[in-house]
């Protein structure tokens, strides 16, 4: 019988698979079938009524927690986006790293290695930013920015090879929703208080 950390560890990877290719439509985070019933605050609403907002119904699906709704002010909601953000990234990143495991063409090998790359960048900016919304609130908002072309060419390697995984662009879009959702969080931060250099 397989250690238990063994039988963990192919649990989350199915569930990851799974939520990416089942849940087209939904968010890779936590608690994925989350409900619309769930009031949003007024924090949300703002949020993804955004001009960076690039998909409004993920926006709020995706931030209808207790724990989201709960949050008291642009700091702490950029905070959760933040953990929502890494998290998605490390549940895309375990899919990455299952498909590479599969016996494939060098090309697409190439292709998913640069996209492993893109997505360990993200989860380290996501994770960096949080701890930066406070004090320097324009460098979180460029650090978030910057995540989206580090996406886009992964896609772009991807769609060049033609590696045929749905559930692979569909974690990149939900990627690109999250970052526009940061950008938005950070670029709201960075005018309620500007850096004065």
């Amino acid at each position: 019988m397989a250690p238990p950390n063994q039988l963990c560890l192919v649990l989350v990877i199915f569930l990851s698979v799974f939520s990416l290719s089942y849940l087209s439509t939904s968010a890779i985070i936590p608690k994925a079938n989350v409900s619309l019933s769930i009031p949003s605050s007024q924090l949300v609403e703002n949020l993804c009524n955004g001009k960076a907002i690039q998909d409004r119904r993920f926006c709020l699906r995706a931030l209808s927690t207790p724990e989201v709704i709960a949050a008291m002010d642009k700091t702490q909601l950029g905070t959760l986006i933040m953990k929502l953000g890494a998290a998605n990234a490390k549940a895309t990143l375990n899919v990455y790293n299952e498909i590479i495991k599969k016996p494939g063409s060098l090309q697409a090998l190439e292709a998913l290695n640069c996209c492993v790359e893109a997505y360990k960048y993200a989860i380290l900016s996501f994770e960096m930013v949080s701890s930066k919304l406070v004090e320097d609130s324009q460098t979180a908002n460029y650090d978030v920015a910057v995540i989206g072309p580090e996406i886009a060419n992964c896609e772009k390697e991807l769609i060049n090879v033609k590696v045929q995984a749905p559930q692979l662009l569909a974690g990149n879009r939900f990627m690109k929703y999250y970052v526009s959702m940061g950008y938005e969080i950070t670029s709201s931060l960075e005018l309620e208080n500007p850096n004065e250099y």
